[in-house]
């Protein structure tokens, strides 16, 4: 550890719990402080810097310290930081829902906002039970969701959401659901196509809702990606444009704001508000709120996010990132502990195998993927693979020549876990 950083890292230690940390960690590694950011890199106290190749947890889209989103954060500030939306409103929250209304599915015309992708999930469980009770059908009051689906967090977040090792320890806490088999085309059978695959999958699906319509209240999927997509990030502004669909509910919260600041929505349809609308003592009005619901600087920050995408013509340059981003990526496939790359627009994941004929994972307790995040750690990128997944997800301001750099070292890492 460097001496540049090492009162900031003793004085974290004393009193900061990180998230998703097993903290004793921290004894080999400890947590880096970072000073700046400027693009894509961040800078630590000891003047190490660092490729931020995830976004900083997917959230950052267009580079830290983003001269045209500090600039509408800065002008926010000067006039209102915050104000309670339950009986009053401001003009960034309105404009913002006008905004997103407009380049959403036509349909979606409401925004009901949150503080993070967690609380959006549940506004929006809340809001589709809620929706049949208001309807007169509280029988309907069960969720389906997707094996190995990730959702958030919180409880209901978790629910709804099928990570084994949080159902594992909070089950007792948590509703019960109705799971369907994953469409993760990783899984598919020898000689089977993706499309194949998730047409077979997808059948199990339709089974599940002929059996449990009449309680079901929702279905609820990460479109496309089993991981947070964010806004543009599959390719799409949102995914669901691929499919051609309009769902009744949309959760939008990663790189909302660019990844300045916490905010969260859910969008839905003329119908679903129109259940809760009514006279006062009907009691059909959706409980529901957040201290911070619908913060001015927050929504600011991400009109500046939106207004990016529409000037600077994103997901076009996107394709031309994204396809650079595939080529490079896909040399990983040649690696003997490589099973498969994957890519869907801006984010691209690397499987690892300790057997690549048989795909036989390596054992979770060994951390491979724990190996690979140091050695990228001390050459200077910001790696985080989730398991044995390495990805990529970078900001949308990313260079090739960093796209390069970001695959070179996750291949010397890759090397370095599997060398044994």
């Amino acid at each position: 550890m460097t001496s540049g950083n090492s009162p900031y890292v003793a004085r974290d230690l004393a009193h900061v719990w990180h998230p998703c940390t097993q903290m004793k960690d921290h004894e080999a590694q400890p947590p880096i402080p970072i000073r700046r950011g400027l693009g894509a890199w961040l800078e630590d106290y000891a003047g190490r810097r660092y490729l931020d190749a995830i976004s900083s947890w997917w959230v950052n889209l267009f580079g830290h310290a983003n001269p045209r989103i500090n600039a509408a954060v800065r002008s926010q500030l000067e006039s209102l930081e915050h104000v309670i939306l339950a009986g009053f409103t401001h003009e960034p929250v309105i404009a913002l829902s006008e905004a997103l209304t407009a380049l959403a599915p036509p349909g979606l015309t409401h925004c009901f906002y949150a503080d993070n992708g967690s609380s959006a999930v549940e506004v929006a469980v809340k809001m589709s039970f809620h929706y049949w009770r208001n309807r007169g059908q509280p029988g309907k009051r069960r969720f389906i969701t997707l094996a190995n689906s990730y959702h958030g967090e919180t409880l209901g977040a978790l629910a709804v959401g099928n990570v084994e090792l949080y159902k594992e320890i909070y089950r007792p806490l948590l509703m019960e659901v109705i799971t369907a088999p994953s469409p993760d085309c990783y899984e598919r059978e020898p000689g089977e196509s993706w499309a194949q695959h998730s047409r077979r999958r997808f059948a199990a699906m339709e089974e599940l809702l002929r059996q449990h319509a009449h309680e079901a209240c929702a279905v609820i999927v990460e479109p496309l990606v089993q991981c947070a997509g964010g806004i543009g990030r599959t390719g799409t502004l949102f995914a669901c444009e691929q499919a051609g669909i309009r769902p009744d509910f949309m959760c939008l919260s990663k790189g909302l704001t660019g990844g300045y600041l916490p905010l969260s929505t859910v969008m839905t349809t003329a119908d679903v508000y129109a259940a809760f609308y009514d006279e006062y003592t009907k009691l059909t009005a959706f409980l529901h709120s957040h201290s911070f619901t619908g913060n001015p600087l927050a929504c600011a920050a991400a009109l500046a996010t939106l207004a990016i995408f529409r000037e600077d013509r994103i997901l076009e340059r996107n394709r031309v990132l994204a396809a650079h981003l595939g080529e490079r990526a896909r040399e990983l496939e040649a690696h003997p502990h490589v099973a498969e790359v994957r890519q869907r627009g801006m984010i691209v994941a690397a499987e690892l195998v300790a057997d690549k004929a048989a795909r036989k994972p390596y054992p979770w307790q060994e951390r491979r993927g724990l190996s690979i995040y140091r050695h990228a750690l001390a050459r200077g990128v910001l790696l985080r693979p989730i398991g044995n997944v390495v990805y990529f997800m970078p900001p949308y301001v990313v260079t090739p020549g960093e796209i390069d750099l970001m695959v070179e070292v996750a291949l010397e890492g890759i090397e370095r876990a599997t060398c044994d």
